[in-house]
């Protein structure tokens, strides 16, 4: 454009507006809206791309039609112990109180189950649990779960029907949305912790044969994630584990994560050692905090003298709790910029 004055004519240079920011969105589903319970494990995590992803489905959904879930395209689960596979589910939103939600029995399933076969999700874990899962899903469905399909190495999501990644220890599974020119990588990364599945997840057969015993069967490793957002956020989910190496080789060296969802608890000593795993191991920009087997909050506020409060004084990125119903948005840096 041109504008003339004084005899002088000026041209203007018309830029376009910079492209709005893309940030990838976490919301944590718990018992109650607006507090970080005791049972809280459930977390969902959108791509700017759209993708959505389910991490460990937990006690804290009422089922695969929970209306909080929305759209779910892949389904992550950490371990198969009862508190992240769903061998509970929550009686109704808000229902008992924050230090232990009111629970039912999920049936023979598992919300992780009934998730996926609700939402055609990719079922994203490792093989051993995957075929598991998978199973449960074909009961629920009647139709056999197959590998999810590929093309130049990622799956289009959302899929036709329920899949598995068939992916183990190590392994990336992508999950791509229509037209996006990159997809959400998903890696599966070594966590130290157990991985026995509760008796009421087993076949009737199964129970007889293992309960006289006080055991179970085991399903593989148990894991952690990291995520590559198309933002440049790359997310560690922890799972249950107790510190150990690979949280410093593979986690920060390699991967280079820069936002941390910790998992608490004192059966993993992350009460103790999660400081130190988050401040010199992993080291991200910023940490959530979550599965705290505690009340942490009253009225949305942290409680002072929980365990939870002594780690957050003792961290060096800046720390976040997992308000159920709360969405955070991370740019690519590992910044909360909104809902913090």
């Amino acid at each position: 454009m041109q504008c003339r004055h004084a005899g002088v004519i000026f041209a203007l240079v018309l830029t376009a507006a910079p492209a709005a920011v893309q940030n990838v969105k976490v919301t944590p589903v718990g018992s109650h809206p607006g507090e970080l319970c005791a049972n809280d494990r459930a977390t969902i995590f959108e791509d700017p791309s759209g993708v959505r992803i389910l991490y460990d489905a937990g006690h804290t959904v009422t089922g695969g039609d929970d209306p909080r879930l929305g759209d779910i395209h892949a389904v992550l689960l950490s371990h198969a112990h009862g508190d992240h596979i769903g061998d509970q589910k929550l009686k109704a939103v808000g229902a008992g109180d924050c230090a232990n939600s009111e629970r039912v029995p999920a049936g023979p399933n598992s919300t992780t189950a009934e998730v996926a076969a609700a939402k055609n999700a990719a079922i994203v874990m490792t093989n051993d649990m995957g075929t598991f899962i998978a199973r449960k899903v074909q009961n629920l469905r009647g139709k056999p779960v197959g590998v999810c399909p590929q093309a130049d190495g990622a799956t289009m999501v959302p899929v036709a029907a329920p899949c598995r990644s068939n992916t183990h220890l190590g392994g990336v599974f992508v999950a791509k949305a229509p037209n996006a020119a990159q997809g959400v990588e998903i890696t599966i990364v070594f966590a130290s912790h157990a991985n026995n599945v509760p008796l009421s997840l087993l076949s009737e057969a199964q129970r007889g044969a293992l309960a006289s015993d006080d055991t179970s069967i085991i399903l593989g490793p148990p894991t952690g994630y990291v995520l590559k957002f198309t933002n440049g956020l790359i997310v560690y989910l922890s799972g249950d584990t107790g510190i150990h190496t690979e949280m410093k080789t593979v986690v920060n060296d390699y991967h280079k994560a820069n936002l941390a969802v910790l998992n608490l608890g004192s059966s993993t000593g992350a009460f103790d050692s999660g400081a130190y795993a988050m401040n010199e191991l992993v080291r991200p920009a910023s940490i959530i905090l979550t599965h705290t087997n505690e009340a942490v909050t009253v009225g949305g506020k942290l409680r002072p003298n929980t365990r939870t409060a002594a780690v957050m004084k003792q961290l060096k990125p800046r720390a976040y709790l997992a308000i159920s119903g709360q969405t955070m948005e991370f740019d690519g840096r590992g910044r909360c910029v909104a809902g913090c």
